[in-house]
């Protein structure tokens, strides 16, 4: 059977959402953050030696990051859902999409958490940080002017991917700057499967309002 090995409040519930949105049979490993530095458990480290969520276990299959996990499920699992037809423009699209939410799109999210700990909020860094907020959720929030989706304006993993980045931009930008990704976020909430998927876990801090 498929295994999430799920840590709270992180980037693991939304392959819960995925499993949810393509109906299979799953099961939930849940873990706990350490109360004082957040970090992940070393019970994570006997799945996969980072130690790091999500992780999906499939029979003897490991698979690490949230990309490879989509991408591995809906070829092995989605039976042609939520994923454009392979030579398509929107198959290409989707990759581009699918890739960008955890390599470009995300790194000045974390950068700005990540220097926020440090004793001077990372004041030299502040000026490099900001410009790289603005230029990618910028091109984000254009992305989306006119349509519901990434691509296609048709509901695939790509939104899936990218919904992490939706619940956690009002963390470190102005919400009212970015309308079309606070509405692409809301559908995301909408959806059954994702409300299916958050019923079983326990609280989710960028979950639904």
């Amino acid at each position: 059977m498929l295994t999430v090995h799920h840590l709270n409040n992180s980037r693991s519930q939304r392959i819960i959402w995925l499993l949810e949105e393509l109906g299979v049979d799953y099961q939930i490993k849940s873990y706990q953050r350490d109360p004082v530095t957040s970090l992940a458990p070393p019970e994570l480290e006997a799945v996969h030696p980072l130690g790091k969520s999500p992780v999906l276990s499939d029979g003897d299959v490991t698979v690490i990051e949230s990309g490879a996990i989509i991408d591995y499920l809906l070829r092995h699992y989605g039976d042609g859902q939520l994923l454009p037809s392979t030579g398509s423009q929107e198959h290409e699209q989707y990759l581009q999409w699918l890739h960008y939410g955890e390599s470009g799109a995300v790194l000045p999210l974390m950068l700005k958490l990540y220097t926020s700990k440090l004793p001077d909020g990372g004041e030299a860094l502040k000026p490099r940080i900001s410009d790289e907020l603005t230029r990618h959720l910028g091109y984000i929030e254009q992305s989306l002017e006119g349509v519901s989706w990434f691509v296609g304006d048709t509901f695939s993993g790509a939104d899936i991917q990218l919904s992490f980045i939706a619940e956690i931009a009002p963390m470190m930008y102005s919400a009212d700057k970015l309308p079309n990704l606070m509405a692409f976020r809301d559908r995301c909430h909408e959806r059954p499967g994702y409300q299916r998927g958050i019923a079983k876990t326990d609280f989710y801090a960028y979950g639904p309002k």
